[in-house]
């Protein structure tokens, strides 16, 4: 496995993720890494900074983005992430997107603040804004107040995020998952693009369509997988941090009946996500997965 691509990353820009697209880019050349992708969530406007630094330091970059989308299939409804690789960073489409999710998670954040008070956990409002990034909080935030907070301690509902416990490794992201995800008592929904929407934003724009971790997003299901495959989708996420070697294998068999491509990302934010570090994630063929999405976008007219 080798461990110089990572497609899967966040900047500042995301308002999770904890450095400038600069900085960002000079961690990855310190990490060794060769080539990469940020993928801020839905938004495209770090991807120019970052490309500048990448050029200076020698580093093969492609302009990227995670969108936030929906799949209804009339019974259920699930929540997906799409990588776009090689968008056009000044796409008007994706601009527009950027604006009404951004305006969204404006608004829901009083909500979600409210709802997670009343699951009766302790902390301290302000501490939470002063962490707000563009006027957004988001549950890692929260999660990562509370767990400081000496007054939920004792709260049995928080004791596998303490060290040792089995969601210790990334706690605000767990958190996040746990209490605030959809289906979770603190969840406060959001209009998204739908997942077809989605694809078609990416491929507009130049780029190629990858589903990203869905491991996390609905597990191992084949049936909601090869419904997504239909829509037009160029790859997967298969090499991901939060993919188990069974769950890495069950994707990889999916790739390779559709002849798709199997990306990898570590899915990088920095503090909020502490375990997770640039550089680790291996791809037994990165040299293919660069040379396939480089022959999508070049024939989409897409950026590289």
């Amino acid at each position: 496995m080798k461990t110089w691509l990572d497609l899967h990353m966040h900047s500042s820009f995301s308002s999770d993720g904890e450095f400038a697209p600069r900085t960002l880019v000079e961690k990855c050349a310190e990490a060794n890494l060769k080539t990469i992708a940020l993928a801020d969530h839905n938004c495209i406007r770090g991807n120019i900074e970052a490309k500048s630094t990448a050029d200076e330091l020698g580093l093969e970059f492609f302009p990227a983005v995670e969108l936030y989308c929906t799949f209804d299939e009339g019974y259920y409804e699930l929540n997906f992430h799409l990588l776009g690789y090689g968008i056009n960073p000044h796409d008007e489409n994706l601009l527009r997107n950027e604006k009404s999710v951004h305006q969204q998670e404006i608004n829901v954040s009083s909500e979600l603040l409210r709802r997670i008070h009343e699951l009766g956990f302790q902390f301290n409002d302000d501490e939470v804004w002063s962490k707000a990034n563009n006027g957004v909080i988001v549950a890692e935030m929260i999660g990562e107040t509370i767990l400081r907070d000496s007054r939920n301690d004792s709260d049995d509902r928080l004791k596998d995020f303490r060290p040792g416990g089995m969601k210790s490794n990334n706690p605000p992201v767990n958190f996040y998952w746990d209490f605030c995800s959809l289906g979770k008592p603190a969840y406060v929904p959001m209009n998204y693009i739908s997942f077809a929407d989605a694809i078609q934003f990416v491929k507009n724009a130049g780029g190629a369509a990858v589903l990203a971790h869905p491991g996390v997003n609905m597990g191992q299901n084949r049936e909601v997988a090869e419904k997504l495959i239909k829509l037009g989708i160029d790859g997967i996420e298969v090499y991901s941090n939060y993919h188990d070697a069974e769950t890495r294998k069950f994707y990889l068999e999916i790739v390779n009946d559709f002849n798709l491509i199997a990306t990898s990302g570590s899915d990088f934010h920095g503090s909020t996500k502490p375990s997770i570090h640039l550089g680790e994630i291996g791809n037994p063929k990165p040299e293919k997965v660069v040379e396939r999405l480089k022959s999508i976008i070049s024939e989409r007219g897409g950026v590289f």
